[in-house]
């Protein structure tokens, strides 16, 4: 048995942090874990689910539509579910990981916890679904076929599809599992459609490839901030608890570290000893940093990275107009559940594509005060599981005194507020009307077409 220590004092320095760990976990996990940008788990834009993962949520009974509307045909577009770490950011936390089990612990308390941690990541993980990341999924499906029983009900086709990526065929899979036997697809491990033109379109699109994914300069705003003065604050902070030298990390391990916090907390849903290393304003620092990147390389940074998701959103549109016109036709609905898995990349573009959290002020390495309140975190908009779901229905129009076809859109399960009406639910018409430019305007190939001059500047973007 292990002495009893009576007095903290009295014990060597490694064993106190040793003792303390527990609590300071605690503290560290309730204060982080709304920072982890599209690293964050579901449950932290849908608290509810903490206590109960089938939950519908207090705002469920609001967003219900009249009796005299009925839903004829659902269009989600999923995120895959919780992931592992890829194999760069694995082996950049083997190598920072290394750097510290060479320094005795007893030279360094501040990182006992972390000498003694595992590093269980193993480069085979690769991006892969967690366990977590089929739960999600199966629960995610168990919760749309609760708020829309009519849609899910017996026998109706599911129409699945999903990227090629391993973890999003994982998850199309489970969510289709999390849907039971009676639908009318047959067994559980139906196969899923792969479709990357759609759900990996900026992989197709050689204007963004060429001048955004693979450009530096694209980045600059990301790398000034690395370089700023909010960044440099943090490096030397975790610098100085690790008993390194500053110039032994840069701000790609001092976020591998604070990813690392984030991965045990979604995937083993533990508060990892590396989440010691950061105070919450520290995380504000880091999860500013994600959104830079996000913003300028999938959202409003720069048009073609909307653009190139035109493809998506027009197909969105043909579909439900399909439904519209079989509606009026009295035909059975062909697709009334439609169902896509692919990428924080596939929908955070589609998202700014629509005008959705669009801040004033564009997100820059010099004005991180004045964005402290900014509408584009990608936290809230694309944790992992995030669906951004499309419902169209028909409506008695003697009953509802409006057009027939109506719509409503949710985000993480939540309803969006239309730009055009400021409600959460328009005519389809009206819905077409507004973003009629995108639909009539927006052509793929064009748009994606690298210019004629071989440009290496953004400036033209």
């Amino acid at each position: 048995m292990p002495p009893r220590w009576t007095n903290a004092a009295a014990l060597p320095s490694a064993a106190r942090v040793l003792l303390l760990l527990p609590p300071l976990l605690a503290l560290a996990s309730a204060g982080l874990s709304g920072y982890f940008g599209t690293k964050s788990r579901y449950e932290e834009v849908n608290p509810h689910l903490m206590e109960d993962p089938l939950s519908l949520g207090p705002s469920a009974a609001a967003s219900r539509l009249p009796a005299a509307c009925a839903p004829l045909q659902l269009r989600a577009v999923l995120r895959h579910g919780t992931r592992y770490p890829t194999t760069g950011q694995i082996r950049r936390l083997g190598q920072l990981h290394a750097r510290l089990l060479r320094r005795p612990a007893a030279d360094c308390p501040a990182s006992a916890g972390l000498a003694s941690w595992q590093m269980w990541y193993e480069e085979s993980l690769d991006g892969r679904l967690a366990p977590q990341g089929r739960r999600d999924m199966e629960h995610l499906a168990r919760r749309l076929a609760a708020r829309f029983p009519a849609l899910f009900a017996a026998r109706r086709r599911l129409s699945l599809a999903s990227s090629s990526k391993h973890r999003c065929l994982q998850s199309g899979a489970a969510f289709r599992r999390g849907l039971g036997p009676s639908l009318s697809l047959g067994g559980d491990e139906v196969e899923v459609e792969v479709n990357d033109s759609l759900m990996r379109f900026f992989d197709h699109c050689a204007k963004f490839v060429a001048l955004v994914e693979e450009n530096e300069a694209a980045m600059c705003q990301v790398n000034a901030f690395k370089e700023g003065p909010e960044m440099k604050k943090v490096l030397e902070k975790v610098a100085s608890a690790l008993c390194l030298p500053v110039e032994e990390l840069n701000a790609d391990l001092v976020q591998v570290a604070f990813l690392t916090c984030s991965y045990e907390l979604a995937i083993k849903n533990v508060t990892s000893p590396w989440c010691l290393l950061f105070t919450e304003e520290d995380a504000k620092v880091l999860e500013y940093l994600n959104d830079l990147k996000q913003y300028w390389k999938r959202g409003y940074g720069y048009d073609i990275n909307s653009r190139s998701s035109c493809i998506l959103f027009q197909d969105i549109f043909q579909q439900l107009d399909k439904a519209v016109e079989e509606s009026k036709s009295s035909k059975p609905i062909s697709s009334p559940l439609i169902v896509q898995v692919g990428h924080a990349e596939t929908l955070q573009p589609l998202l700014a594509l629509m005008g959705f959290f669009k801040d004033e002020e564009p997100l820059r390495a010099n004005n991180y005060v004045r964005q402290m309140h900014r509408k584009f975190r990608s936290g809230r908009i694309v944790p992992y599981a995030a669906n951004l779901v499309f419902v169209l229905y028909h409506c008695d129009q003697v009953k509802t005194s409006k057009e027939e076809y109506q719509v409503q859109m949710l985000l993480n399960e939540k309803m969006l507020v239309f730009h055009h009406s400021n409600e959460t639910i328009s005519t389809y018409m009206d819905l077409k009307d507004y973003y009629k430019d995108i639909l009539e305007n927006c052509h793929f190939k064009e748009e994606c077409e690298l210019p004629k001059a071989n440009i290496t500047s953004v400036d033209e973007l």
